[in-house]
């Protein structure tokens, strides 16, 4: 993912609400969300490169989701797939705090990466480029490819869209609409991550849109107090042409 706008347990009847855009090239061979055969609990998309995911949840109420942290310097082809760390803890029914202390353990075999796991009671967060793991209070919180929270335009805007959005109840199509902004930030609020200002520009957009790199798909996850789970992926070609939209609704285990 390169976007996370996610609420955690502010509204009484929403006990999670995630908005997210997961950008990547075109290029990239990738499957659309479903419940995965091979372990039918899952309903992500999946990296049919590496077999990893950007974001997924399970029918037992687990959910991950991890961003790069953008470093142009640590190119290590011999680096783990990051998208694995998300589809292990879906697999798994560890607690969040005791896999999260395992990614921690080994993070140097990963490049930059910041994860977001709950394990549908606690919400943690971790990241290779930072210290330890966090355990997360109730919250709206927005991620990029930097820390938790950094104050990029995108991801201020996110969080600030977010809260608006959760006053009538979250609802899917409004949520979509939170992340389809194409608009870019003046230049001078851009950050400095050290790919160009051009570039910088480019991936500043909430929905990046390009020929061959861009929003590849737009993930609506919203969790109810009855434990109804709503999931929605809209996906995207290159240009940001609108593709296809998978809709799923289930009711979490136990």
């Amino acid at each position: 993912m390169c976007l996370i706008a996610l609420a955690h347990r502010v509204h009484a009847e929403f006990p999670l609400v995630v908005a997210a855009n997961r950008d990547e090239f075109y290029a990239r061979p990738t499957a659309q969300a479903a419940f995965w055969q091979d372990h039918p609990s899952i309903l992500a998309g999946r990296d049919l490169e590496c077999m990893g995911t950007w974001l997924g949840v399970t029918t037992g109420g687990r959910f991950a989701a991890v961003t790069n942290f953008r470093d142009p310097a640590d190119v290590r082809a011999s680096a783990e797939s990051r998208g694995t760390i998300v589809s292990r803890f879906l697999e798994t029914d560890l607690p969040a705090a005791e896999y999260v202390a395992q990614v921690a353990a080994r993070s140097s075999a990963y490049r930059g990466f910041n994860l977001l796991a709950s394990d549908g009671t606690d919400l943690y967060s971790y990241s290779n480029r930072e210290g330890n793991p966090r355990l997360l209070p109730p919250g709206i919180y927005g991620l990029s490819n930097h820390l938790l929270d950094t104050p990029w335009p995108k991801v201020r805007l996110a969080r600030e869209r977010l809260a608006e959005a959760l006053k009538p109840g979250p609802a899917t199509e409004p949520l979509f609409a939170l992340l389809a902004h194409t608009d870019f930030p003046d230049d001078d609020e851009l950050p400095q991550t050290g790919v160009g200002r051009e570039r910088e520009r480019m991936l500043s957009a909430a929905h990046i849109v390009s020929e061959t790199y861009g929003t590849r798909c737009s993930t609506v996850v919203i969790q109810r107090a009855d434990r109804t789970v709503s999931f929605s992926e809209r996906t995207f070609g290159p240009q940001g042409a609108e593709q296809d939209t998978a809709r799923y609704e289930f009711r979490l285990a136990g």
